[in-house]
């Protein structure tokens, strides 16, 4: 089968397309045929080494494809059944990849492959964010960094549906469009403004409830000074680049905010708490709460070029490979 390798870390071109002996599934493990694979930021992170994984080694944590096979003791799918992951392990771009069972869902046949391999993990995070870790709703100011990308698209549509007040951050006037298309009620374009002080304006002076920020370095501290005293500043990517290090004081000095770093493996960390998020982004995805528009694809062989256009901010919404 085809399969996206490196043998080192760095730029997009560590990638390569090789022929590799297809797997097989173990004892509580399916084996899965890719319709579309998802391309996300953590990707690049396994492939810069930001977030190092043994060498050589697969990329990808996210897929939806049939199951084309059972290893022991799986009850929870069947050959033939569609089935999405998002949280790997590594080795999604590829024909073919081996996940544990309990790690994966069935996908509502009214749901396309390639709008789930879209929105699993993008979707899922989402819900973390404005389900969990600080809930959307009336009366909630949210500011949404990346407002026009993968996550950022969902999260908007989703708050807002919600009935919270949502301001999103883009990098273009092309970018604001979209946001306010999806339910932002103002958006900021964060190339020629200033975000905190548009911040500031927008809410009276008084600052908003949460940032949901996966942009990092460049937009860090804006975020905090966007906060209103007690605000929840959720800092779950890395775009820009890993935040500096600082002393806790900033936080109290900024108005004793909180701060916490995310990952979506510990709020699905349960199979329970998996299907119980799935079942959520589903339901908003059925009902047209939320609209996940066609990816924009490549073919597997082209995972390098996937990854410029990714780093390079300027796409909107998801991107998947097509084995």
């Amino acid at each position: 089968m085809k399969a996206i390798r490196i043998e080192r870390t760095g730029g997009p071109d560590v990638m390569h397309l090789v022929d590799v002996a297809p797997p097989a599934p173990g004892p509580g493990e399916v084996l899965v045929r890719h319709h579309a694979i998802g391309v996300n930021f953590i990707d690049t992170y396994h492939r810069t080494g930001l977030y190092p994984l043994p060498l050589p080694a697969g990329l990808g944590l996210e897929a939806a494809g049939t199951v084309e096979a059972v290893g022991a003791n799986v009850t929870r799918f069947a050959p033939g059944d569609h089935i999405g992951y998002c949280s790997g392990p590594p080795g999604a771009y590829a024909e073919l990849h081996v996940v544990k069972a309990e790690r994966a869902v069935k996908v509502p046949p009214e749901i396309d492959l390639q709008i789930a391999a879209a929105s699993m993990l993008k979707g899922m995070t989402a819900r973390y964010l404005i389900r969990k870790i600080h809930p959307a709703g009336p009366g909630t100011t949210a500011v949404v960094h990346a407002a026009a990308g993968g996550v950022g698209q969902i999260a908007v549509q989703w708050a807002s549906s919600l009935g919270a007040t949502v301001i999103g951050v883009v990098g273009s006037d092309a970018k604001a469009e979209l946001a306010k298309k999806l339910g932002a009620k103002h958006t900021i374009v964060s190339t020629r403004e200033d975000i905190a002080k548009r911040v500031r304006e927008l809410t009276g002076g008084a600052g908003a409830d949460v940032v949901y920020d996966a942009v990092g370095k460049d937009t860090f501290i804006a975020s905090l000074d966007s906060l209103k005293p007690l605000g929840m500043m959720v800092s779950y990517g890395n775009a820009s680049g890993p935040v500096e290090p600082f002393s806790p004081l900033l936080l109290s000095q900024k108005g004793s905010l909180f701060l916490t770093r995310p990952t979506l493996n510990h709020y699905t960390a349960t199979t329970a708490q998996l299907d119980e998020t799935a079942a959520d982004l589903f339901d908003v995805l059925l009902r047209g709460v939320v609209k996940v528009t066609t990816p924009s694809r490549y073919a597997l062989g082209e995972a390098a070029r996937a990854h410029r256009d990714l780093e390079s901010r300027n796409t909107t919404g998801s991107l998947v490979l097509v084995p």
